[in-house]
């Protein structure tokens, strides 16, 4: 519902942001401004200012902002409307029930609400009456404490149709509500209310804020199905909800992880072992609203899957459901248990420090999706090799961030050279030289090996240079950015310092589309490179790259960088083409001649493309 600007307006002014923020971080005085360490990523340097005057954050490190409502949605994992409630109640603030139809669906929903709690008290009372026993010695034997049975509500329903029926009754509850609720359904035989919950333990679920928004029950005998759940209802709606999601919201932010496993005595047996951020779906796959619900969370969901068949199949559907909502910084990792073992059973065979070290070597989401499209597979052939090359730019094109979806292009041409590269040096290609191991450089190709000459190490230092002048370019003229950034973000400098300081200006421009080459630079020293910039901006790069000069103008910067860059790209395919030549001498096999082949024919098509234009070193 849309809320009257008047309540947002008074709203704002009876929050102060500092208020909020502080109760998350340790804010200092700086001037009119208050800065501390960002609670959005980790940091030594405080680069996160909240400014009380308007209303807003913003850190300079990880590049989150807002106001009020997005911070509280961010920190506790709040949808805007209970972010919006939460604030306003601290403000001491009714939020307006907008028209009679909204009004009506509030009152109705609080009345759902109602109904659940009694039935969460009576199932939790249940457990420990004499009837419970059995459930009890169930939990017991699965070694779950009475905190944590406390800690997740967890209750009984008795093998009697009616029990809870009558317990609702007691209460005045309407027996609409109670069918609507999920609490108990009518018999299409007779027409009489029945529970549905019955000899069962009962697993509340509760929504991000804790109230109680259906149940999930375990049988105690052979009934079908093992694992019931509340059927949907207007509270209620299982592609929405991740059971656990209430008590680990809060551990969650404290850690920055949250744990995704498959069942409700997983994310128990997580919890008592310590990773109280654990949580799990309620026998579906993972869904849209699923993924936004967990980067609330965490910017990087761990999941858990089995290693069989059905877990790798699991994974791929998580992955490829992740793709089109990808945005920087949130991404997913993948764990997978030994075969046989789930999480719970983890744990207690092999102690928590066997599921820390599952969770800490998780692997990325793009070393998941290259895992599914080359496992276990061959690719001897031209044509084997065109289709992988063609699956990959399939996935990269379902990603929506453009940012994202360039970093991915360039991580995937990264591990398929380091493939590739990797077969090739296994059959004798770039074997060693006289018993000496030797290193082909992943991203170029070059001879780093300890023969290298004179004039190797003189291109070398001509590369570096072209390096920095492609870099310096781009730091004083910004604006360019949108007209070269696919080029900038196929290369990989083999400088490792330099290296960093491309992608670190790639992350900037495609979070801060807005910021110019001044904040650029100021940016850059907040993230301790303030040495390498200063390097880099050096007088003597200008002799050579009239171009690179701030006062320089934008079409004089795209042209130079260009044809820096066609330059470069040519010296490098030499270098390469160097290399191959000796492994030639040495090994004149096929794989050998094959690749000496193919780079001879990429450089003549590029040289038919590219202009030798003047203006660069």
């Amino acid at each position: 519902m849309a809320f009257p600007p008047e309540f947002l307006e008074e709203l704002k002014t009876r929050t102060r942001l500092s208020d909020v923020v502080g109760r998350h971080v340790a804010l200092t005085k700086k001037g009119r401004e208050l800065t501390g360490l960002c609670p959005f990523h980790q940091e030594k340097t405080p680069s996160f200012w909240v400014n009380d005057e308007k209303g807003v954050f913003h850190c300079f490190g990880c590049g989150a902002s807002g106001d009020a409502l997005e911070f509280v949605m961010r920190t506790e994992g709040l949808a805007f409307r209970d972010a919006l409630e939460k604030l306003a109640q601290a403000a001491g603030l009714e939020v307006p029930a907008g028209s009679r139809e909204d009004q009506e669906a509030g009152e109705k929903r609080q009345t759902l609400l109602g109904a659940l709690e009694i039935a969460t008290a009576y199932f939790k009372a249940q457990l420990r009456a004499p009837g419970g026993t059995a459930a009890v010695a169930y939990l017991k034997a699965r070694g779950v404490s009475g905190e944590v049975a406390a800690r997740f509500h967890l209750g009984f329903a008795p093998d009697r149709r009616g029990a809870l029926y009558e317990e609702l009754r007691k209460a005045n509850v309407p027996e609409s509500i109670m069918i609507e609720a999920g609490l108990v359904g009518r018999s299409d035989h007779d027409g009489t209310l029945y529970d549905r919950f019955r000899d069962r333990i009962i697993f509340p679920i509760t929504d991000v804020r804790g109230r109680v928004i259906g149940f999930g029950g375990r049988t105690l005998g052979d009934g079908k199905p093992k694992y019931l759940n509340s059927p949907e209802t207007p509270l209620f709606h299982k592609s929405r909800v991740l059971y656990g999601l209430g008590p680990a919201r809060k551990a969650a932010y404290d850690t920055g992880e949250i744990i995704v496993a498959e069942g409700y005595m997983d994310v128990i047996a997580l919890s008592q072992a310590g990773f109280r951020a654990a949580v799990a779906p309620l026998g579906t796959a993972l869904t849209e609203d699923h993924l936004r619900l967990l980067w609330r969370g965490a910017p990087e969901p761990v999941l858990c899957f089995d290693g069989d068949a059905a877990g790798q199949r699991a994974a791929a559907r998580a992955a490829e459901r992740a793709l089109a909502l990808l945005a920087p910084g949130y991404s997913l990792r993948f764990a997978y248990l030994p075969a046989g073992e789930d999480p719970d059973s983890l744990i207690q065979t092999a102690g928590p420090a066997a599921m820390r070290a599952l969770i800490t070597e998780a692997r990325p989401l793009v070393d998941q999706l290259w895992t599914m499209e080359t496992a276990d597979r061959r690719f001897e052939t031209p044509e084997r090799r065109a289709r992988l090359d063609q699956r990959l730019e399939e996935i990269t094109r379902q990603i929506a961030d453009p940012a994202v979806r360039r970093h991915y292009r360039d991580a995937f041409f990264r591990l398929s050279r380091q493939f590739f590269g990797e077969k090739t040096r296994k059959s004798g290609g770039l074997a060693g030289r006289g018993g000496k191991k030797w290193r082909q450089d992943r991203d170029f190709g070059l001879d780093w090996g300890p023969n290298a000459g004179e004039g190797t190490r003189t291109r070398l230092d001509a590369a570096r240079l072209r390096q920095r002048i492609l870099l310096a370019t781009l730091v004083n003229h910004l604006s360019i950015m949108d007209e070269v950034a696919e080029e900038l973000g196929t290369l990989g400098f083999a400088d490792g310092q330099l290296d960093r300081l491309r992608q670190e200006v790639i992350n900037v421009a495609s979070l801060h589309p807005d910021i110019d080459s001044e904040g650029l630079k100021d940016h850059l020293r907040t993230r301790n490179l303030a040495a390498l910039v200063d390097q880099l901006l050096a007088p003597d790069l200008y002799r050579h790259a009239f171009f690179a000069r701030p006062e320089a103008s934008p079409e004089e910067a795209v042209s130079g960088f260009r044809d820096t860059l066609a330059r470069y790209r040519r010296e490098m395919s030499a270098e390469e083409r160097a290399a191959m030549e000796r492994d030639l001498a040495e090994d004149m096999s096929e794989e050998s001649w094959s690749r000496f082949l193919a780079q001879k024919e990429e450089e003549l098509a590029r040289d038919g493309n590219e202009d030798e234009g003047g203006g660069a070193f």
